[in-house]
């Protein structure tokens, strides 16, 4: 797995829920300069402290593995559904049509 995926993951859904590294960091029991290079994907987390970053944020890993785990799909189908329901019936049909279009190609190679 891409240490800079994992990383970004992280930084993304820290941002999401508004906790700045140093906070997000103490609660995790690391250092902000240690997240600071998880995030930027120069370091990897040991699974303790992986394990403590998915608990901090409330998530399953699949949500930051999602692109190497099978069991992601669920996450993966949640995660687009969330995006879509603010979208009004125009642009839904829009999205519609373009996965259509995308899951022909698919079918095409």
């Amino acid at each position: 797995m891409d240490k800079a995926t994992i990383g970004a993951r992280i930084r993304e859904q820290r941002l999401q829920r508004k906790l700045t590294i140093e906070g997000f960091a103490e609660v995790v029991d690391i250092s902000a300069m240690f997240l600071s290079q998880i995030e930027r994907g120069v370091k990897m987390p040991s699974l303790k402290t992986f394990i403590k970053i998915l608990n901090a944020l409330d998530i399953s890993a699949d949500a930051l593995l999602r692109d190497k785990v099978n069991a992601a799909k669920p996450y993966v189908l949640n995660e687009t559904t969330e995006k879509m329901q603010g979208l009004s019936p125009h642009q839904l049909k829009i999205v519609s049509d373009v996965f259509e279009a995308m899951l022909n190609n698919f079918k095409n190679e």
